[in-house]
């Protein structure tokens, strides 16, 4: 990819997305001249095998990101917040997962495969998107280049990885209890996940929508330059341990046909055609975990909206919708050589 090597930061390198960075930099061959991992205060000291390498966690704090070329940030907003700036005033670059910097209007918020051109206006920070919104803009995207999107009406099928791993704990133990006749108890959601559905992602503001479909409608404006986009989005918990999937109702500003938007589909990198309804054949959440690209399938006209079209994605939360995005984010800047490592 280049010549240069980095020294790459991953912070939160305990939680899910962390991990999945650290075997991403590895799976992928990412140019690294040394990985060092970043937690809390509670699991520095700790060491971890990667690839046969043994790591020592270090404390994620003011100071820990001299000589750090690359930090990827996956642990919260608070600790976004308090050890961002401070990484990049010490010359680092962050790619940040959580929601704290992405409508930060000097911050860039980037799917490469959309708007790779904002990469190069960052000033130090660059954010990742939501999960939801990021697999679901690998089915919107192309159709918005064929057609010019306008309006949206959006349905979610969110795993519970997430919201980490508890919550994919919970899961296991509801459906082992559940098998064994035991009481089912929950402390991670409001209800019983397994063999559910809660209609609630994140915490309801005065509207009635949540932050989680606040977030999807916000920065799909942002991500697709599109201020004036109408979004009404409902965010639904189901009992699926990995990838997210969305359901997705589009009107159009030019009229739609379905030949040329299942072309457009598979044409766009970020996504894999799969939409063969008489053989049964669309995406599922199972399919597409641990996959790059996004499932897209279900497409049909409408009925409901004037020049509409109705789809259906899976994509993996914990890659697109986290750790890959990120990492992607990072390869393209290395291929452009808009990121030198440091001697």
């Amino acid at each position: 990819m280049n010549k240069n090597n980095y020294v790459v930061g991953i912070v939160g390198a305990t939680g899910a997305v962390g991990q999945e960075l650290v075997r991403l930099m590895h799976e992928r061959n990412f140019p690294l001249r040394e990985l060092r991992l970043f937690a809390s205060a509670r699991s520095a000291g700790k060491v971890v095998e990667r690839n046969g390498q043994q790591l020592t966690i270090a404390e994620a704090r003011p100071g820990a990101f001299a000589g750090v070329d690359l930090a990827f940030f996956a642990a919260g907003g608070p600790v976004t917040r308090a050890l961002a700036a401070d990484a990049v005033k010490d010359g680092c670059l962050v790619i940040d997962k959580s929601s704290a910097l992405r409508m930060d209007p000097k911050v860039p918020l980037v799917i490469p495969e959309i708007n790779p051109q904002e990469l190069r206006r960052h000033a130090g920070l660059i954010a990742n998107p939501n999960c939801s919104t990021a697999v679901m803009l690998m089915g919107l995207w192309p159709l918005h280049q064929k057609f010019g999107v306008k309006r949206i009406i959006v349905s979610t099928y969110q795993s519970v990885s997430g919201t980490g791993a508890e919550a994919v704990r919970e899961l296991e133990d509801q459906v082992q209890a559940h098998a064994a006749g035991r009481p089912v108890t929950h402390k991670i959601y409001p209800y019983q996940i397994a063999f559910n559905c809660i209609p609630q992602v994140d915490s309801f503001d005065a509207t009635g929508y949540t932050g989680e479909e606040t977030k999807m409608a916000q920065e799909s404006r942002k991500i697709m330059d599109l201020p004036d986009l109408k979004v009404s989005a409902t965010c639904v918990r189901v009992p699926v341990v990995r990838a997210h999937s969305i359901s997705v109702s589009a009107e159009f500003e030019r009229s739609v046909n379905l030949a040329e938007a299942r072309a457009a589909v598979a044409a766009f990198s970020g996504a894999e055609l799969v939409d063969e309804p008489a053989n049964k054949k669309y995406p599922t959440p199972l399919d597409f975990a641990e996959k790059v690209k996004c499932g897209v399938g279900r497409l049909r006209v409408d009925s409901a909206f004037e020049n509409g079209l109705s789809f259906w994605v899976s994509g993996d939360n914990l890659w697109k919708g986290a750790a890959l995005n990120a990492v992607q984010n990072a390869e393209l800047m290395i291929r452009e050589g808009w990121l030198q490592a440091k001697r």
